[in-house]
């Protein structure tokens, strides 16, 4: 399964009212490193299945979004578990701690 391309038009149905823990990553097509994260975000999208979910959001696309969630440099992870914001991380990480964001 693929990261969902999360819009202010999907974000309350796929992130806010999900039962599953959604890991978000906050990126622009012109950062280099997003562009180093974003295979490892696939890639975790992909084992999650059916635990979490996982989603993008392009910053230069959803500014609402990334206000609303105070994102000051990208790449920005954000995870929401019963609509609540329970952790952030800023920059690229390894996959392992990618899945520790998920699980806390």
């Amino acid at each position: 399964m693929a990261a969902i391309k999360l819009t202010k038009d999907n974000f309350q149905n796929e992130v806010l009212e999900s039962a599953k823990p959604v890991l978000i990553d906050f990126w622009a097509p012109w950062c280099g490193p997003c562009r180093m994260l974003s295979p490892i975000v696939e890639e975790l999208a992909g084992e999650v299945g059916d635990r979490a979910k996982v989603g993008k959001v392009n910053v230069d696309e959803e500014r609402e979004l990334a206000s609303q969630f105070q994102v000051m440099s990208i790449p920005t992870l954000a995870v929401i578990k019963n609509g609540k914001l329970t952790a952030t991380a800023v920059g690229v990480r390894p996959k392992r701690d990618l899945l520790k964001l998920l699980e806390e």
